[in-house]
């Protein structure tokens, strides 16, 4: 037989009376700040990690805008400046600002790794995102959202996880090896310079083999 007297005491703990304005702040605001870090979260690393995978993350505009001669010289000599400038100062800040963001997720993901280590995968990984993003710009953007949300991936699931206290130790130790990371800044680029000049011969190469090959088919046709 239902127990009818069992499902009339659980309807009468559902009254109204049993609810308070308090308790429900209390289960909601964790929830709504889940939802506000996980939205924030989720949109930082998709806008960034598109960035970064760019194989051209900086523009070079040859656009005259109209000017002829002289003028024209000008701007275009103008706009290669301005193009050096952005790869000579802001590329670093660049690279520097995705490295220290993924040793901070590094931090948080290795509960027993030593800081060094850390750098030196943090490190590999950014230099790979940019390498393969002169191969293949797909490649390096499941590169580059792969770590990220895979942190975010354990985070949901265990919580537990994470060793908050001894993450942001190994944090606040990150200024304490300057020089590794200066060393790391120049190679990676030092790195981005190579690939650049090797991208520039090899597309001027592709671009005279295909001027070859229309003369030939335009000698073929005659």
């Amino acid at each position: 037989m239902v127990d009818v007297s069992g499902w009339m005491s659980n309807l009468s703990s559902l009254a109204l009376e049993n609810f308070s304005t308090g308790e429900a702040l209390g289960f909601v605001k964790p929830l709504v700040l889940f939802v506000i870090g996980i939205v924030i979260y989720s949109i930082f690393i998709f806008k960034f990690y598109r960035f970064i995978a760019r194989k051209d993350i900086f523009t070079l505009d040859t656009d005259t805008n109209g000017l002829t001669g002289i003028l024209a010289n000008l701007k275009q000599g103008a706009s290669k400046v301005y193009y050096a400038f952005k790869h000579i100062l802001l590329y670093p800040l660049i690279i520097i600002f995705y490295f220290l963001v993924i040793v901070t997720f590094f931090a948080f993901l290795a509960k027993t790794q030593a800081m060094e280590s850390i750098m030196l995968i943090a490190m590999a990984l950014v230099t790979s995102i940019r390498v393969t993003a002169y191969y293949d710009e797909d490649l390096s953007k499941d590169l580059a959202k792969m770590i990220p949300f895979a942190l975010l991936g354990i985070f949901l699931v265990d919580i537990s996880y994470f060793s908050f206290d001894g993450s942001l130790a190994a944090i606040m130790s990150i200024p304490s090896f300057w020089k590794t990371i200066i060393y790391y800044l120049l190679f990676a680029v030092v790195l981005e310079f190579v690939l650049r000049i090797g991208a520039i011969v090899s597309g001027k190469k592709s671009e005279k083999s295909d001027a070859i090959e229309k003369e030939k088919t335009k000698k073929e046709k005659k």
